[in-house]
C-alpha cells in the first residue's frame, strides 16, 4: 500500500507541476521519478484522485487535481522524489475551540481528508483551502491533546 500512496502523491505533485495532457505524458513522468505502471493502473490512479482536464489560457486540455483554482501550479518544479520528501504540513495555531493548521501550497486539502477520515474524537471537522485547514476544536479539549491526536494521522506534527 505504501508503493501506491507514494504513487499518488508522486502523481499529484507532477499534475500540480506541470501541464500534461495526455496519459502517455503521465506515464512517462511517472517512469522518469521511478514509477512503472500500466496506463489501466494510470487510469484507476486519476480517477481515485478526482483527476479532470482543463482548457488552459492556450486553449490546450491538461490534467488538473479537483478544485484546480486551490492549487498553485509551481513555475519552476523540483524534483517529484525530492518534494515528496518534505513533509506537507507546516504549523498548527489556536484561538479557543478553533485551529489554523498551515501547509505547503497543494496539501491543505489532502491532509484535511485524513482528518476527516480518522475520526479523531477531539474535533468537530476542518475546511481546507490551498495550504490553510481550518479546525474545530470539541469544547474542554486541550490544544495538546489535539496535537497529540493529529500527530498519529498528520506526519511530522508534535
Amino acid at each position: 500500500m505504501k508503493v501506491k500512496n507514494n504513487r499518488l502523491e508522486a502523481l499529484r505533485m507532477i499534475i500540480s507541476s506541470q501541464q500534461l495532457g495526455s496519459q502517455e505524458e503521465l506515464l512517462a513522468a511517472l517512469q522518469h521519478e521511478g514509477f512503472k505502471l500500466t496506463q489501466a493502473t494510470l487510469s484507476r490512479d486519476l480517477k481515485q484522485l478526482k483527476v479532470a482536464k482543463a482548457a488552459t489560457m492556450g486553449g490546450n486540455y491538461v490534467y488538473v487535481l479537483p478544485n484546480e483554482t486551490m492549487y498553485k501550479r509551481v513555475s519552476t518544479p523540483q524534483q517529484i522524489r525530492e518534494m515528496m520528501q518534505v513533509p506537507g504540513f507546516i504549523s498548527i495555531n489556536f484561538s479557543g475551540n478553533m485551529g489554523v493548521i498551515k501547509t505547503r501550497p497543494g496539501y491543505a486539502s489532502s491532509i484535511a481528508w485524513n482528518i476527516d477520515n480518522s475520526n479523531i474524537p477531539q474535533l468537530l471537522g476542518t475546511i481546507a483551502g490551498d495550504d490553510t485547514i481550518f479546525i474545530v476544536v470539541k469544547q474542554g479539549v486541550t490544544e495538546r491533546e489535539v496535537i497529540d491526536a493529529l500527530s498519529e494521522v498528520v506526519p511530522n506534527m508534535k
